[in-house]
């Protein structure tokens, strides 16, 4: 494996951002952080690239971190070798050119002219910038900056890439686009990529998706495995008005949450409760005077499972 997570704790004075966590990416995954803001997953990207060091307390186990191989906490300059980091926040000076920048960060890694420009000039073509190469990186737009970041992260050929919220802020074209990349990437240079993302369609995208909350992994697993587990759970509901079909909904005992999914509802029910709470809210909704367009038991998307954990987390 090339991501080796193992007993991290992290606090920031009284509060505890990262709990025990442990996690693992082999190479050519992809595995998604999924969380609330403030569920620790900025810290565990800190940590895990070395920005960090976890906390060690009295009678736990010892916290461990390996990247391809080498231990972060002992070895931690060929650890960090290992990886390419693309934060939250654009990194690149920007009254510096898109080469410039490039050659800044490759040289910075020590990297000779006769293997970061060849390496640079494949990336930028990578990535779709090749044409952009002169142009100063504050002159991009929110996009082209971020695959410029992602060229910076892949310039010495890291074996790891660590994407924190990567696409935030930028438009859904472009969010497309950049995953493009990274899945072209996991296929074909075989990196193990740990990313986080506020996204759920972006977490369907990755290998496994690890959720969290209040600095604990509560489930991790493929995104299909996690569906799976509301089988039986989640009812759509579709028609008008969605206020009124709410109310109704929320009056059943069988219905444990009902939440608003563009112009229609999710209501994810107790076990072995879907057929009868169909059969109920298709009489109450007309009876009171709504609009029932459909109401169908559905797969559960990733969507569901989030909420329910996070309803869970907060009636805890």
């Amino acid at each position: 494996m090339l991501i080796e997570l193992a007993h991290l704790t992290k606090s920031y004075g009284s509060t505890r951002a990262v709990d025990d966590l442990s996690l693992q990416v082999n190479a050519g995954e992809i595995y998604g952080l999924v969380g609330p803001d403030g569920a620790g997953k900025t810290t565990t990207m800190r940590l895990t690239c070395g920005a960090l060091r976890p906390d060690r307390h009295d009678g736990s186990e010892a916290p461990r971190i390996a990247i391809g191989g080498f231990d972060m906490l002992r070895h931690t300059d060929p650890a960090r070798a290992q990886i390419g980091y693309l934060p939250q926040r654009f990194s690149m000076y920007e009254d510096l050119t898109v080469l410039e920048n490039l050659r800044f960060f490759a040289e910075v890694r020590s990297l000779p002219s006769s293997q970061w420009r060849p390496r640079c000039m494949e990336i930028l073509e990578f990535v779709g910038l090749a044409d952009f190469v002169n142009r100063r990186a504050g002159q991009l737009s929110g996009g082209m900056k971020q695959k410029l970041g992602l060229a910076a992260a892949l310039a010495h050929r890291p074996k790891v890439l660590l994407l924190d919220e990567p696409t935030t802020g930028v438009d859904p074209v472009t969010r497309q686009d950049f995953w493009q990349l990274i899945i072209r990437l996991v296929s074909q240079e075989g990196v193990a990529v740990l990313v986080s993302t506020p996204y759920m369609d972006e977490a369907a995208r990755c290998t496994r998706v690890g959720f969290m909350r209040q600095g604990k992994l509560l489930v991790e697993g493929l995104p299909g495995e996690l569906r799976h587990r509301l089988d039986g759970q989640v009812v759509e509901v579709f028609g008008s008005p969605l206020a009124l079909l709410r109310r109704l909904a929320q009056a059943e005992e069988a219905v444990e949450d009902a939440q608003m999914f563009g112009d229609r509802l999710h209501l994810r029910l107790r076990p072995g409760q879907a057929q009868a709470v169909v059969e109920r809210l298709a009489q109450a909704i007309p009876a009171a005077g709504g609009v029932l367009g459909s109401i169908a038991l559905i797969e559960p998307q990733l969507e569901d499972l989030f909420i329910s954990l996070l309803e869970d987390g907060a009636g805890a």
